[in-house]
């Protein structure tokens, strides 16, 4: 039999902007727990936006994290040993968790001098509707559309 699942833990909203996303996004951006330095990059990232653009760095943040959350994604099941990618819904969570993912990973690989000008970058496209994390995105709702005929496999 399996026990219960722990509980979530609730984290605490960020100091600057008092926003769980954010608070939860800068946990994502942490490497060896060195969150002073995680939060330094994502505020100097959003001052950089703001120089850029003329809205401000929380609100591109926010439409960025919105475009590129994914609504449809492929499992893989087995049945009668063969295993279908079969598309389903994402969860409210996991696509948060998926985006701010997508957004980090997209912008640790892109070309810059530091590590908040690339994440502003990448923010900035993704607000736009382009660059990686984009793609990553649609190439995730194409799995979904080509294995449509499995759907009545769904868990």
């Amino acid at each position: 039999m399996r026990r219960r699942r722990p509980e979530r833990r609730k984290i605490l909203p960020d100091p600057v902007y008092n926003d769980l996303v954010v608070a939860k996004f800068i946990n994502n951006l942490m490497e060896r727990g060195k969150k002073s330095l995680a939060e330094s990059i994502f505020y100097s990232s959003l001052d950089i936006i703001k120089s850029k653009t003329k809205d401000s760095g929380l609100e591109i943040f926010k439409k960025a994290i919105s475009n590129i959350a994914p609504i449809l994604e492929v499992k893989s099941k087995r049945i009668g040993g063969a295993t279908y990618q079969v598309p389903t819904e994402v969860p409210e969570n996991r696509k948060m968790a998926l985006s701010m993912r997508w957004l980090i990973s997209y912008s640790r690989a892109r070309k810059g001098r530091t590590m908040a000008d690339r994440l502003a970058a990448e923010m900035i496209a993704a607000a736009n509707g382009e660059g990686g994390a984009i793609k990553k995105k649609e190439d995730t709702h194409k799995m979904a559309e080509a294995n449509k005929a499995f759907a009545h496999f769904g868990r």
